[in-house]
């Protein structure tokens, strides 16, 4: 079963930087949105940013103007540029796939914002 793999994340400082990035393990067809997620320990899942495949792009209100989300669409891949990353950006982070037939879910990878 194909799944979609995060790497990137890590500890950085207060007003640091990291980039995401996520691919599938096989190849995935119909892919139509691809997307970022965060849980915080305590705190539901929420969407972070999102990508269509038609290129518009959508963010939660608390990261506009720090992350960008992109893609490289030929290989199904997903980025998300985080900066000025705040405490409160730490977070479990999930990259998602709106797929025909459903979604696929990565294991997520870890961002703690710390000093």
């Amino acid at each position: 079963q194909v799944q979609l793999v995060e790497s990137g994340g890590g500890l950085v400082q207060p007003g640091g930087s990291l980039n995401l990035s996520c691919g599938a393990s096989g190849r995935i067809f119909n892919v139509y949105v691809m997307a970022w997620y965060r849980q915080a320990p305590g705190k539901q899942r929420e969407l972070v940013a999102l990508s269509t495949s038609d290129g518009r792009t959508n963010y939660t209100d608390s990261v506009k103007g720090r992350f960008t989300i992109s893609r490289e669409y030929a290989k199904n891949m997903v980025f998300l540029q985080m900066n000025s990353l705040k405490a409160e950006d730490t977070a479990v982070y999930y990259c998602n796939a709106v797929v025909l037939g459903g979604q696929l879910w990565g294991q997520g990878t870890q961002v703690t914002v710390s000093s």
